[in-house]
């Protein structure tokens, strides 16, 4: 059933530009977004959607930021980016139909939000999911070349104006490289992989062919396949069967002075047991995005590692991250108007 004739109330609870709210409407004149500049905090940066953290409302802007939220039946971002203030709206708007997420990850803001039964059937959640592929596969392509030329010894012997003997480097090219999770941020490492030469082999639960993939395998398989492989790409989301899958069982089988780069969520890998294997040497390198607790604690051994490349989450931010979000909720906001599914709506069983 359309609703050709009907007007889609957006409200925005995440900082947006005008100029995007502008284009949004363009492309679906149906819908009347409302917002309050002054009650959403200031971006810093693209893709800032917590935004500036020294802005405060005052009670009286805290009670008008709230009566808008409660007067939606879309909102455009969690109220600023909370789980709680999620499960806030959910209570006190029982008009409240649709959510469109920032994060790719936002399944975890839902989970965390504890909405009822009758809430996750009530409010479609979308994600932010396909917006960031192609950095986070930019990023995975950059952890495994800096494994394969040996960047931590490079860095080492210039901080030591020390000039040694040459060595053999490996050649991505040359490689069989194991991407773990075969969405979109893996299709599109896969890609890229094999424009380059290598070998890819990828886990699916499906057994249709991929393009980039050489050979798929089961995830129950991993510590068997990860012994033939020179790189592992993470990029599965965390649920609560990814949790801890790359685990001390499967790195007890890499080759040793294996690349692994994570992309994905930090709850995926077992991070005692990678630092296991960073100290032996079977991790020869690891680029992470990625981590499971965030900030990654000063005390974690992480920080200290040679053989580790710490990134704060940020692989994704990209320049144009704010325009996609904004095309991807217009074209939903079509198809919410239209009847039709949501693009990228969050499984409320494992809350990706």
């Amino acid at each position: 059933m359309t609703r050709e004739d009907q007007r889609l109330r957006v409200v925005a609870a995440t900082p947006i530009s005008e100029e995007l709210i502008e284009m949004v409407v363009s492309r679906e004149p149906r819908i009347d977004f409302i917002r309050d500049q002054a009650l959403l905090p200031p971006m810093r940066f693209a893709g800032d959607h917590s935004g500036d953290p020294a802005f405060e409302r005052t009670p009286d802007q805290q009670a008008r930021f709230e009566e808008l939220i409660d007067s939606a039946e879309v909102l455009y971002g969690l109220p600023d980016e909370s789980a709680t203030a999620l499960k806030r709206a959910a209570d006190s708007n029982p008009g409240l139909r649709w959510v469109q997420g920032m994060p790719a990850g936002v399944g975890a803001q839902v989970k965390k939000a504890g909405l009822t039964e009758e809430q996750l059937e009530r409010v479609a959640v979308t994600s932010s999911a396909g917006v960031h592929v192609g950095p986070l596969a930019e990023f995975a392509l950059f952890g495994l070349l800096a494994g394969a030329k040996t960047l931590p010894r490079l860095q080492q012997q210039q901080r030591e104006h020390r000039w040694t003997g040459r060595w053999n480097m490996k050649h991505l090219g040359q490689q069989t490289i194991l991407v773990v999770g075969l969405g979109s941020i893996g299709r599109e490492t896969a890609r890229k992989l094999k424009a380059l030469g290598a070998t890819v082999v990828g886990t699916s639960r499906h057994s249709t062919p991929v393009e980039g993939v050489d050979e798929l395998v089961s995830t129950d398989d991993l510590a068997d396949v990860v012994s033939r492989v020179d790189g592992i790409v993470v990029t599965l989301p965390g649920t609560a069967a990814t949790e801890k899958m790359i685990d001390a069982r499967v790195l007890a089988n890499v080759a040793p002075g294996t690349t692994l780069v994570n992309v994905g969520r930090g709850t995926v890998i077992d991070e005692e047991a990678l630092v296991a294997a960073l100290d032996d040497g079977r991790i020869g390198f690891a680029a992470l995005d990625v981590f499971a607790s965030e900030p990654l604690s000063a005390q974690s051994p992480l920080w200290d590692s040679p053989h580790v490349l710490v990134s704060p989450h940020t692989a994704a931010l990209n320049s144009e991250e704010d325009r996609l979000i904004a095309e991807l909720f217009a074209e939903n906001a079509r198809r919410y108007l239209d009847g039709e599914q949501l693009i990228n709506r969050v499984d409320t069983v494992e809350f990706y």
